[in-house]
């Protein structure tokens, strides 16, 4: 595999939305950023490049910054989920979200900032929920809670969990995802929202999947299967290794390299291009989430496809030459 490094500008701007997505940014670190983005023009474009593919979250912040009282930004970001969620909501009430900026935090990254937990890429978080029961999310994952005196809801706008649910014959838990609802009838089960599915596997006792046309079925113990918008598709064979990220591996049974990537992806920093020559080549193994270089370079021994990164945030995946 060859490594080829892209220019310094463009170099120093990924540098850049690394440290700044990293966490609670100084205000001397802001300093230093502003200092750079306008010393040179290469850096104006470089990083007006970068946000347009990958940060345009970042870009609204500082647009943001530029609007209201000095240090506002920073301090949003440094509010808990739901302070932050109502603030931004505020803020767009009084206008002083333009219609763009307000339309990034529909986006995952502005569903991740809003939500009121989310994990950020190659994050795994266990969280004990008011009710007693435990939740676990995958990486780059975000969800919401409406627990009231009558039910237990929660919302998964991205990602993955599985939830551990603790008994409460007044309340039921239901987990809604952009396909249907997946209800507890028993303990344990995973959701994961994919790009045009909700996938469902019951780890403990069973579950009760809705449609929003009604469609119901009842899902038991080791099974799997995918919410549609007008139908339920029953996995065939035992599915709870699916839950093998809980212990940082991918576990593969004959799936297409296509879906292997979209499960790497969440613990990969850049962009991941996959050539449609090679996407639906089988694969299986089990690999580890915590160290995708290795990963992709398990894939790369076993199938005829090259792997080539170009600096730290482009992966491009394409057939073998011969």
């Amino acid at each position: 595999m060859r490594q080829t490094r892209l220019d310094p500008a463009a170099e120093q701007a990924i540098d850049w939305m690394v440290k700044l997505r990293a966490g609670r940014t100084s205000q001397a670190q802001q300093a230093r950023f502003e200092q750079w983005l306008h010393s040179d023009a290469a850096h104006a474009n470089a990083w007006a490049t970068l946000q347009h593919s990958l940060g345009q979250p970042y870009d609204t912040l500082r647009q943001l910054n530029s609007r209201l009282p000095s240090g506002t930004a920073q301090e949003l970001l440094l509010q808990p989920s739901s302070s932050r969620r109502n603030l931004l909501r505020g803020l767009a009430a009084f206008g002083l979200l333009g219609g763009a900026t307000w339309l990034g935090a529909r986006s995952q990254p502005g569903q991740a900032l809003l939500a009121d937990f989310s994990t950020g890429t190659g994050e795994r978080r266990h969280l004990q929920l008011s009710d007693g029961s435990g939740l676990d999310l995958n990486a780059s994952s975000a969800i919401d809670l409406r627990f009231s005196s009558r039910q237990r809801l929660l919302l998964l706008r991205h990602g993955e969990l599985v939830v551990q649910v603790a008994a409460d014959a007044g309340r039921p838990f239901i987990v809604r995802s952009a396909q249907g609802s997946v209800q507890a009838l028993g303990t344990r089960f995973l959701v994961r929202q994919e790009a045009d599915a909700t996938r469902v596997v019951v780890l403990e006792h069973s579950v009760r999947l809705s449609l929003a046309n009604g469609t119901q079925r009842v899902l038991l113990h080791g099974h799997g299967a995918l919410l549609r918008g007008d139908r339920i598709d029953l996995l065939t064979g035992e599915q709870p290794y699916q839950a093998d990220w809980l212990n940082g591996r991918l576990s593969v049974l004959d799936a297409p390299l296509g879906d292997v990537i979209e499960a790497l992806r969440p613990y990969r920093r850049g962009l991941i291009r996959v050539s449609p020559q090679i996407r639906q080549l089988r694969v299986q193994g089990v690999f580890p989430l915590d160290d995708t270089q290795r990963s992709l370079a398990a894939l790369a021994e076993t199938l005829p496809i090259s792997v080539d990164h170009y600096g730290p945030w482009l992966t491009l995946l394409g057939p073998k030459n011969q």
